[in-house]
C-alpha cells in the first residue's frame, strides 16, 4: 500500500514510499506548457516525484527544537494565512505585512491553493505526519516568495521552486523549476533564466532550514531582518532581468 491510497482498512500495514513516475511527470508538464493557467498540472507533477523527500523532511523537522515543536503542535496554516483579521496585525515592512500585500496584489488566498491539491490527490487531508508535511510546504510556497524576493512571473515561480529544491530535495521542484527555465530560454534568449535557477538553486542550499520555522513568530519579524538571520541571499540574475522583459513571457507558471 502507499500513501496515494485515502484509506487504510488494516490499521498494521505498512505505508510504502511512493514510487517515482517521471512519464506521468513528463505528460503533467507537457498539459502545463500548453495551458499555463492549469495549475493542477503542477500538483501532478509533485505528486509523480515527491518519493521519499516528504519522510526525509517529516524526520528533519523531529531532529531540531523548534521542528519538533512545530510537529507536535501539527498547525494547519492555511487556516491561519486565510484569517485578514490576523494577517491585518502585522505592520508593513515586516514579514507578514509584506505577505499581506502580496496576497492582497494577486488575490490569492491558501485555501485556493489546497483545493486544486485536493482535486489532484484527496488524500492531501489525511490524518498523517508526513501528509501534514507535504501540506505546510504547500502553504508556505507563497511566504517564500516574500523571503527569496522572487515575484510570481515564469521566471520568478521557476526560481522558487529551484530555491525549494535546494531546501527539500524534492525532484518535483527541480523537474518544474529546469523545465520551466528551458521553456524561458527558448521563448527569449536574452533571458538568463537556467543561471537564475541556478542561483535560486544554490540559495536555498545555503539559507537556514525553513520548513521547520514557527511562521507566526516570523510574521512580526522586519522582512529584512528576517531575510539576514535565515542567511536568504538576493536573488541577483533574477533581479538584473527587467522587469517588462519578465511580465512579456508568455509562459505562465
Amino acid at each position: 500500500m502507499t500513501m496515494d491510497a485515502a484509506v487504510y482498512p488494516d490499521d498494521f500495514q505498512e505505508i510504502a514510499p511512493q514510487r517515482l513516475r517521471p512519464l506521468a511527470a513528463l505528460k503533467a508538464f507537457n498539459r502545463l506548457i500548453r495551458d499555463k493557467e492549469d495549475t493542477a498540472q503542477v500538483f501532478e507533477i509533485m505528486r509523480a516525484l515527491t518519493g521519499a523527500s516528504g519522510a526525509r523532511g517529516y524526520n528533519r523537522m523531529l531532529r531540531t527544537v523548534e521542528g519538533g515543536r512545530q510537529a507536535f503542535l501539527r498547525q494547519e496554516l492555511a487556516h491561519r494565512l486565510d484569517d485578514p483579521a490576523w494577517l491585518a496585525r502585522f505592520a508593513p515592512g515586516t514579514v507578514g505585512g509584506e505577505y499581506r500585500a502580496f496576497r492582497e496584489a494577486r488575490g490569492f488566498t491558501a485555501d485556493g491553493l489546497a483545493e486544486t491539491a485536493r482535486e489532484v490527490a484527496p488524500e492531501i487531508d489525511a490524518p498523517h505526519p508526513v501528509v501534514w508535511y507535504s501540506r505546510r510546504l504547500r502553504d508556505i510556497h507563497d511566504i517564500w516568495h516574500v523571503l527569496t524576493g522572487y515575484s510570481t512571473d515564469a521566471l520568478g515561480e521557476a526560481c522558487v521552486v529551484s530555491f525549494s529544491y535546494g531546501q527539500t530535495q524534492n525532484l518535483g521542484f527541480a523537474f518544474i523549476g529546469w523545465g520551466a527555465a528551458r521553456e524561458i530560454q527558448r521563448e527569449n534568449r536574452s533571458i538568463p533564466a537556467r543561471r537564475a535557477v541556478w542561483q535560486a538553486w544554490r540559495n536555498g542550499r545555503r539559507a537556514q532550514w525553513l520548513p521547520s520555522l514557527d511562521y507566526e513568530a516570523l510574521f512580526a519579524e522586519p522582512l529584512e531582518t528576517a531575510r539576514a538571520r535565515l542567511g536568504i541571499r538576493p536573488p541577483t540574475v533574477y533581479a538584473r532581468v527587467p522587469e517588462a522583459s519578465r511580465a512579456a513571457l508568455k509562459l505562465r507558471a
